[in-house]
């Protein structure tokens, strides 16, 4: 018996290749495995968050509609990573594709390799940009702010721009 659906917010990130191609592949693969795409962000570029000596990054959120739980939505997820050439180095590396699970409905899970809402989300100028554009009143159920609150406040000083797609 299937369940029913759940609201969840989706980062792509991309800084090898072609970035554009790897974020259309990842949004292919995800309609195609996880659910539906109810809305998609404008893409936006911006410098790695907590590393050097790296290309920019394409970014963008996605809302999603899956009646998949969480951790069959993060399993198919790393599979897609996969699927698209991601290759897992090191914390932080340069990567083709880069998929993170932001929410999941306003479920709060705190486990060793499943963290939701995403632990760093709310400090990240990168993410935050591209949620306010398709989820500024939701609600952090943590942090019980809005979207669009999170994005005002937040000390984030990379800089981040709109890419022209």
């Amino acid at each position: 018996m299937k369940t029913k659906k759940q609201q969840v917010f989706l980062q792509l990130g991309s800084n090898m290749g072609d970035r554009v191609y790897y974020l259309n592949q990842a949004k292919r693969y995800i309609a195609k495995e996880i659910g539906g795409v109810v809305s998609e962000s404008r893409v936006y570029e911006s410098a790695p968050w907590g590393v050097n000596n790296q290309s920019h990054y394409l970014n963008e959120v996605i809302e999603v509609n899956t009646v998949d739980d969480p951790y069959d939505l993060l399993t198919k997820i790393l599979h897609i990573e996969k699927k698209i050439g991601r290759v897992r180095e090191r914390k932080w590396s340069s990567r083709v594709i880069d998929i993170d699970i932001i929410f999941y409905a306003s479920v709060i899970i705190n486990e060793k390799n499943l963290i939701i809402p995403h632990e760093y989300m709310h400090e990240r100028n990168f993410v935050l940009h591209p949620l306010n554009d398709i989820a500024a009143d939701f609600v952090h159920p943590i942090l019980k702010n809005t979207v669009n609150k999170l994005m005002i406040e937040c000390n984030d000083k990379n800089e981040i721009k709109l890419y022209k797609v």
